[in-house]
């Protein structure tokens, strides 16, 4: 039986106003806040027409006008970037851009264990040694203020371009880059690092008829905005369009050799092949070792050393996935422990580590439903990682918390912090109290949000290809789920090595479909008779052969 509260929406009345739409396209759009025939074709034709103009963004001129004295005048530029994938597709897109631009570029990727998140002074000092001029900050920087002045003070000129949430006071750099400022009269604020990196590149070039090199960024930008779960909507839904086809016949020899080695094929990469495989092995680097590994796998023009670095990154991946289990497994038997009646769950370790941590929040997070912020405990400072749900801004909890904090950072549902030891307890208690008052009234159960409800036979004929127009799908716009009821279940099996997957047969008015359930062998005894299931529909591929099916999400008995 279902635990899951499943939210359907009430049908549209719209269908007449979008001739030519199957009714299912219909909803789908209605249900993605598109009823109206002009903004349903700009966004089913997904075509530059969605790009937003660049100098849009806050200080774009004044970025591209010391961008270009530098070009012209020789300058070394360094690009400082994040450790994450998004920070390193951002790093990767701006040296390959400026140096096909004539421009003396080098990178700098901090070293997440060693150095820590952001501007740090050691980096800026050695950049400046190495006769760096002119620093160009990519997914990091908005709340770097007292770096950035101690940049000036070097002698260094400082442009930040970022998306996550500022302070109240801006950096004091040359130019502050970045959607999520109060007076950004850019369309959206949703954009990742690498999307404000590559409006950067798009600013420069505007008129130049550099379209080539514009359009050679855009896998780039796809890696990055869908691993950091950036909505594709706007200009992220015709890059990352666009950039899925690039990656489909990727000439980046160490994607070549990354596909390659986690057994995936060319032209059949889309946003879940990046969200579960390419992005995970790209973030293995920072989040274990050095982000730097990365870096050099998507510019390498070297083939021994793009299959080096691939298996490099398989191996920290499984790496990293063995980490993160094991944390997963200790710090949810800790919050179970604690009670999780809480609107907040929190727990701490002194040996945790710190680049699975964000990773283990969300996961809990998205099982209890409710935010969770884990901690790395030390004898002086500790690091906190946390995970929210949409009813809770957890930078906005850490902005009230600034007074206990010695910094911190990142988005509504996604944010990082470090606390002196002796501040945790107080933090602690206060982000309850916060989340107490802010969470009231709430309904705090996991919930899946289920786009229609159909027969088995609506997917008769062309139905799956029409639907599949909405694509690409990610975040913002979801993956279309259905619900059916009163499915008659003719056949299942236990599959997988240990028996932990179900595959069925299911039955419905004559018409007949296979269908998957992951991670499901345990409730073999649940799925007899009749079943009410939310699903996904899905292509198996197996042996060259391509059959669509039902991926089960939930399911409960009939009545």
């Amino acid at each position: 039986m279902s635990r899951i509260l499943w939210r359907l929406p009430p049908p549209t009345d719209q269908v007449g106003h979008l001739p030519g739409l199957h009714p299912l396209v219909v909803q789908l759009l209605h249900n993605r806040g598109i009823s109206d025939s002009t903004r349903a074709e700009l966004f089913l034709s997904a075509d530059s027409r969605l790009q937003a103009d660049p100098f849009l963004l806050p200080d774009m001129h004044l970025a591209v006008s010391r961008i270009y004295q530098a070009l012209l005048s020789a300058e070394q530029i360094a690009i400082y970037g994040d450790f994450d994938a998004d920070g390193i597709t951002a790093t990767a897109l701006l040296v390959q851009g400026l140096s096909a631009l004539g421009g003396k570029v080098i990178p700098y990727i901090p070293h997440r264990h060693h150095e820590g998140y952001g501007l740090q002074l050691t980096a800026l000092e050695r950049l400046r040694k190495q006769g760096v001029s002119l620093i160009i900050t990519t997914d990091t920087g908005i709340t770097a203020i007292t770096e950035v002045k101690k940049a000036r003070r070097l002698g260094l000129d400082v442009i930040i371009t970022d998306h996550h949430i500022p302070l109240a006071s801006l950096p004091p750099a040359l130019a502050v880059v970045n959607p999520k400022r109060n007076d950004s009269a850019f369309p959206t604020s949703d954009l990742a690092g690498v999307g404000v990196a590559y409006k950067l590149i798009q600013a420069l070039l505007q008129g130049s008829g550099r379209e080539d090199l514009l359009h050679s960024l855009l896998d780039l930008v796809a890696l990055g905005t869908v691993t950091d779960m950036i909505p594709l909507l706007g200009d992220n839904r015709y890059w990352v369009k666009y950039g899925l086809e690039l990656l489909n016949d990727t000439q980046r020899l160490g994607l070549q050799e990354l596909m390659r080695c986690a057994g995936l094929r060319a032209g059949n990469i889309d946003t879940n092949s990046i969200s579960w495989i390419l992005g995970p092995r790209l973030n293995a680097a920072g989040r274990l070792d050095d982000a730097a590994l990365s870096y050099r796998l998507l510019l390498t023009q070297d083939p021994g050393e793009a299959s080096l670095l691939a298996a490099q990154l398989e191996e920290k991946n499984a790496k990293r996935q063995q980490l993160t289990s094991e944390l997963l497994e200790k710090t949810r038997g800790k919050i179970i422990a604690a009670g999780i009646d809480q609107p907040l769950l929190m727990a701490g370790d002194t040996d945790s580590s710190p680049g699975v941590m964000g990773l283990v929040a969300g996961k809990l997070a998205e099982e209890f439903y409710r935010p969770v912020i884990l901690f790395k405990i030390g004898t002086e400072i500790c690091r906190g990682s946390g995970r929210s749900i949409p009813e809770f801004d957890l930078m906005a909890a850490l902005q009230e918390c600034c007074d206990l904090l010695a910094d911190f950072g990142g988005h509504t549902r996604a944010a990082g912090f470090t606390v002196p030891a002796a501040n945790l307890p107080q933090l602690q208690k206060r982000l309850l109290e916060i989340a107490e008052t802010r969470l009231a009234g709430y309904d705090l159960r996991p919930h899946l949000n289920i786009d229609a409800e159909v027969p088995l036979s609506a997917f008769a004929g062309g139905t799956f290809q029409q639907i599949q127009q909405l694509a690409p799908f990610g975040c913002g716009n979801p993956e279309p789920t259905f619900i059916t009821r009163h499915v008659q279940v003719i056949d299942q099996r236990q599959i997988g090595n240990q028996g932990e997957h179900l595959k069925l047969k299911l039955k419905q008015e004559g018409i007949t479909w296979d269908a998957i359930a992951f991670s499901c062998g345990n409730l073999a005894l649940e799925t007899t008779g009749y079943l009410d299931i939310v699903y996904k529909l899905d292509i198996d591929r197996w042996n060259d052969e391509e059959r669509l099916r039902l991926n089960l999400i939930d399911f409960t008995p009939t009545g």
